[in-house]
């Protein structure tokens, strides 16, 4: 003898709540809902609209509907004003639309998809059977609409969440700032790409070690140690600000690099510390415009201070009522204090020239410039000026022709040969050579000077970079020679360098692209 039909329907309800309440992937969940609600009923077909975020509906699964159907009944979930008239309206279309096209259908079932009282949807199921439902087997129906209801909801939380994940993650993995999150014994659980190209080592070496391990700090400058502050009590459930400190990391490569790191604590539902949350930020670029201006400050002052106290002494000498100075004092003294002034302009036009790199206002005039004739020229004002050293130029007359801005070259090799004559010793000679190679025209100024070492030339060409040794304390200057020489060639596309063994003598080298008048040099950059 057959079981009681109702047995059988609610043991097929109790079989089907368990199947769709163990799934978790949303459009899984809706295709079991929807082919367990079509059998259950009898149906030919079916269809689940659920609300978006927005609060219109859209036909998220269907089974046994054409395409074309589908795409009149979208418009129709939302025609109705009022949110209680919208299944009606629908069953009336639906009705309507399957008789249109032929399909046969003559009555919708509907089946609100709802938890508490909020509307997720409804599961709507097409039947060619007519008949009146008692009241078990709407009880029935609506017991499953309800787990149904509760899958979906479900479904969709875990849908919300992996999402909301997978956005956290790409948040933590691209970061602009290196990120770490630790367990409560400061073991490495997330590491993310900024904090591996910070420190040198891969993500997947970070994963198990402890964190002090990996970003073990030098040089404290501020706050206090991660293991200071726990010791300390940190951190207070309710009162957990987050903790400052700044130092150097050392990378993988063994270089040392300025950071920051706040960390901040994670509870959870019972106070307990969970994570710890370490932001890592370079502040390397900070801490070197801080050395920077600090520098500039100090060279500035320096550089000048010394021109102004030689005018102002000069001038306040020859000014004095109780002396009568002769005519060779006077022209002495005027000399001092027109060669200061100059130093001072020079000092003033190299500061106003660093600022104009820096905002990138840097104009250049473009002419067609015989190089080797500009060569001689300079050489000629410095040979005039100095008896100390000799001068020696080896530039072929035959160079080609440069696309350069004659004011600024004429710069560049005044830095050139002038830093060549302060650091060479006397009675030294200084070499100015020119070669031709490639699609370019090289310039160099070699000295028979101190050498400049290895460690210093890479530095060379910064801003208020100067090397510290005897001989540079002696000897005048800002530090802005090499670093504007630096910009001027590379605004006119060539470069510069220098070469040295670090012990006696420097080449200083620059190239300039040869004339083409087929590709000009734009005239500003």
């Amino acid at each position: 003898m057959l079981p009681d039909y109702r047995v059988r329907q609610r043991d097929y309800l109790l079989n089907i709540s368990r199947a769709i309440t163990s799934q978790l992937d949303l459009s899984a969940v809706l295709r079991l809902i929807l082919q367990s609600a079509v059998d259950m009923l009898n149906g030919l077909a079916g269809l689940v609209a659920l609300k978006d975020n927005d609060g219109r509906y859209r036909i998220r699964e269907s089974y046994g509907v054409a395409r074309p159907l589908l795409d009149q009944l979208n418009p129709i979930l939302n025609d109705a004003e009022d949110p209680r008239e919208a299944t009606t309206l629908l069953e009336r279309n639906l009705v309507a639309i399957a008789q249109r096209i032929g399909l046969g259908f003559w009555q919708v079932v509907s089946l609100p998809l709802k938890v508490g009282n909020e509307l997720l949807g409804n599961l709507y199921v097409f039947r060619n059977l007519g008949g009146e439902y008692s009241t078990n087997d709407r009880l029935i129906l609506q017991s499953f609409a309800d787990q149904a209801a509760i899958a979906v909801n479900n479904a969709r939380l875990y849908q919300e969440l992996a999402q909301e994940k997978r956005r956290l993650d790409a948040i933590l993995e691209f970061s602009a700032d290196g990120v770490v999150i630790m367990d409560a014994t400061h073991r490495i659980v997330v590491f993310n790409r900024a904090l591996a190209l910070l420190t040198g080592i891969l993500s997947a070496s970070a994963f198990g070690l402890i964190f002090e391990d990996v970003l073990p700090l030098t040089n404290k400058r501020a706050g206090i140690t991660l293991h200071d502050a726990e010791a300390n009590g940190w951190p207070l459930v309710g009162a957990a600000a987050p903790l400052f400190v700044e130092g150097d990391l050392k990378r993988a490569n063994g270089k040392l690099v300025s950071v920051e790191i706040n960390f901040a604590p994670l509870f959870d539902y019972e106070s307990r510390l969970v994570n710890i949350i370490a932001n890592v930020r370079d502040i390397t670029r900070f801490r070197e415009a801080d050395e920077m201006k600090s520098t500039f400050v100090s060279v500035v002052s320096h550089e000048l201070k010394t021109p102004v106290a030689l005018i102002k002494g000069y001038s306040s000498t020859l000014r004095r009522q109780d002396a009568r100075w002769d005519q060779q004092t006077v022209r002495d003294s005027l000399q001092v204090i027109e060669e200061e002034s100059d130093r001072l302009a020079e000092l003033i036009d190299n500061l106003l020239d660093a600022s104009r790199v820096q905002a990138g206002n840097f104009r250049l005039a473009m002419v067609e410039l015989d190089i080797d004739q500009l060569v001689i020229k300079v050489v000629d004002k410095f040979k005039s000026q100095t008896r100390n050293q000799k001068l020696i130029v080896d530039v072929p007359s035959d160079l080609p022709l440069v696309h350069a801005d004659e004011a600024r070259i004429t710069q560049v090799l005044s830095n050139l040969i002038s830093n060549a004559i302060k650091y060479s010793p006397e009675g030294s000679d200084i070499h100015i050579g020119g070669t031709e190679r490639d699609a370019e025209v090289i310039i160099s100024v070699s000295d028979a000077g101190p050498g400049i070492p290895t460690e210093d030339q890479s530095q060379l060409f910064m801003r208020f970079y100067r090397i510290d040794n005897a001989m540079t304390r002696r000897t005048q200057g800002a530090g802005l020679g090499l670093y504007l020489s630096k910009a001027i060639i590379e605004a006119h596309g060539g470069r510069i360098w220098v070469e040295s063994d670090g012990r006696t003598g420097s080449r200083f080298c620059f190239s300039l692209p040869r004339y083409n008048p087929q590709s000009r040099i734009d005239s500003s950059t």
